[in-house]
């Protein structure tokens, strides 16, 4: 007799196999699942969010790469759609936004505040590896507020005392 979820090798033998007649397998194939949604659908879906992002923040005076290669700077933005101008003789095109790959202007944007974060990074990285250097030992700086020149200190503290006489 055959069942669907254990197959008999014989009428003696006795072994079972298929899904149901071992557990390890069944675990096997929930580590398969997990694997592939951890590898290959969550990577994409994190793509396709990003890419939904880029879609929505473009903004007139962007430039843009449709799918079909065509590269214009964009004049128009609609809700499902945006006008491009192409070429020396400006003739305009209107995309769907989904037909957008890139927006080189936001990638020009990204790069640069990516560059400057490092360079803060980096000063920062070397001014206290200066502080080490001269101290011994990393300094912690405190940002004071500057209350004026010793002059107008000086005249203040004198008016707080005639005023208080």
């Amino acid at each position: 007799m055959i069942n669907l979820f254990t197959l008999e090798a014989g009428a003696g033998a006795g072994t079972t196999g298929g899904l149901g007649g071992n557990p390890m397998s069944l675990l096997m194939l929930v580590a398969m699942f997990a694997a592939m949604y951890f590898f290959v659908m969550r990577p994409q879906k994190k793509r396709q969010k990003e890419e939904q992002e880029m879609r929505d923040s473009i903004q007139i005076g962007d430039e843009i790469t449709t799918i079909g290669g065509i590269v214009g700077r964009v004049v128009v933005v609609k809700d499902d759609s945006v006008v491009l101008e192409t070429g020396p003789d400006r003739s305009k095109i209107k995309f769907k936004r989904a037909a957008i790959q890139t927006n080189e202007t936001a990638n020009a944007r990204m790069a640069e505040e990516k560059k400057a974060a490092e360079e803060a990074k980096k000063a920062k990285s070397e001014k206290d590896a200066i502080d080490k250097a001269v101290n011994g030992k990393s300094k912690k700086t405190k940002t004071v507020e500057n209350k004026g020149s010793a002059q107008d200190l000086k005249a203040d503290e004198e008016a707080k005392k005639d005023s208080e006489e």
